[in-house]
């Protein structure tokens, strides 16, 4: 498997991962929030994986911590935050 299509593998688990977030309705509204802005960032077709990566990062980040968060969910987050922080331009 080439590097490049291990960043498009680790983009797309990490695109479910955040559709499942996004439509669990047991997730507080303003999580699924940032995870749907994650999503925007991961389907920009205009940037690099790199900036994709780094952009949904920054906005899972600010709510990770947040107390109100599921267990479930802050751990598919973290999973999430973990993949992208290995994608590189």
């Amino acid at each position: 498997m080439s590097v490049q299509a291990s960043t498009e593998e680790k983009l797309k688990m990490a695109i479910n991962i955040l559709t499942g977030i996004i439509n669990d309705t047991a997730v507080p509204r303003n999580i699924r929030r940032a995870a749907a802005n994650a999503l925007t960032y991961l389907r920009d077709t205009k940037l690099s994986a790199g900036v994709k990566a780094a952009n949904a990062i920054s906005s899972l980040d600010e709510i990770s911590q947040d107390p109100n968060m599921p267990f479930h969910a802050r751990t598919r987050i973290w999973q999430v935050l973990s993949m992208l922080e290995t994608i590189k331009d």
